[in-house]
């Protein structure tokens, strides 16, 4: 059974060399076996340059992760798909491709529901179910990218989950993207989005790792953001700023901020005061974001012109920012969203 059995897709190289040196095997077998899992094999048995009795060795002692597509939709404005996946466990999970001109990008999941309880998010309705191995953040990678028939070129840990909520597998995840024996995406095309787990920021900075981290802010005073994120009643906007500053003299990389636009919440003249002051002489990047509707939620995004005027102000007073465009209206491509609706039908049959 599958429990019984060891997941080799979570596997380094390193990791698979020392296994083959255990059981008596040449080391090249590690990188034979990488380069198959990251083509995207589903069984050892298609592992056609090994041995047979080394294939039926491997089956016997590890297995492969292949998920299942339960939904796929494609936008008929702007070319992203979304995938719902279902996992060996029957754990539902979302990815979205997306085209640009610089090539594409999927979105993917580290967990199966998340803890984190923001307020616009349907990511976190119903909960923390589990984390998502290594290997099964590298699926959406792997077969988003077969499906598509293209190769991504740069991934985001945006979807279902909080990243350095599961920060061993996310990592190891990290580590296997962007090995050269493999998929090799490079590290600064790999975005990380948290909304501010403050001691795996710090972790993160340590791994040097040469991604953007992407800091889900949404409000730059605590009483605010504590309103739509609880982690910030743990530390505060300050303290998530202090650390954030850290990670950059640490690694040299700059930070992005979300910033969603919320109607009477976040959006209006003096949130846009504290967030410039807050940021000003930082480096750092505002995303603004219109916020994408909830079935269940009163929220409701900001006009198109208190964005821009929010957007003109921070300009003025020296600081970067993107009005993010948005993507996926048509196919519920937000994160969460069309987990939770499949969710729903299953429990109305």
């Amino acid at each position: 059974m599958m429990r019984n059995k060891r997941d080799i897709k979570s596997m380094l190289p390193a990791e698979l060399e020392e296994y083959f040196s255990i059981v008596g095997e040449r080391a090249y077998r590690a990188e034979q076996v990488f380069r198959w899992l990251h083509s995207g094999a589903a069984a050892f048995c298609e592992m056609t340059n090994l041995p047979e009795t080394l294939r039926e060795k491997l089956n016997g002692e590890f297995y492969i992760t292949a998920p299942e597509i339960v939904d796929k939709q494609a936008s008929q404005s702007d070319g992203s798909t979304k995938y719902l996946w279902r996992l060996s466990d029957g754990s539902e999970i979302e990815s979205v491709v997306m085209e640009h001109d610089y090539g594409n990008t999927v979105c993917v999941s580290t967990q199966v529901g998340c803890r984190m309880g923001c307020v616009f998010c349907a990511s976190t309705q119903g909960g923390l179910v589990r984390n998502l191995a290594a290997s099964e953040i590298l699926d959406q990678v792997l077969f988003s990218g077969k499906e598509l028939g293209e190769k991504l070129s740069n991934v985001v840990l945006m979807g279902i989950g909080e990243p350095l909520d599961n920060f061993s597998n996310v990592t190891q995840f990290l580590k296997i993207v962007t090995h050269p024996s493999g998929i090799c995406v490079g590290a600064r095309h790999i975005s990380l989005s948290t909304c501010g787990i403050i001691e795996n920021i710090d972790k993160l900075a340590d791994y040097d790792i040469q991604l953007t981290l992407t800091v889900s802010l949404h409000a730059p005073d605590d009483e605010t953001r504590s309103l739509l994120m609880p982690i910030n009643r743990a530390n505060g906007v300050g303290k998530l700023l202090d650390t954030c500053g850290e990670y950059f003299l640490k690694t040299g990389r700059r930070i992005s901020y979300e910033y969603a636009m919320i109607e009477g919440v976040n959006d209006t003249h003096r949130h846009a005061e504290e967030l410039a002051r807050k940021l000003k002489k930082t480096g750092s990047h505002v995303n603004l974001i219109p916020l994408s509707k909830i079935a269940e939620s009163p929220l409701k995004a900001s006009s198109s012109e208190n964005v821009r005027m929010f957007a003109e102000y921070l300009m003025k007073n020296g600081i970067n920012v993107t009005i993010r465009r948005s993507l996926g209206g048509d196919i519920s491509a937000s994160c969460g969203q069309l987990r939770s609706r499949h969710k729903c039908q299953n429990n109305r049959q």
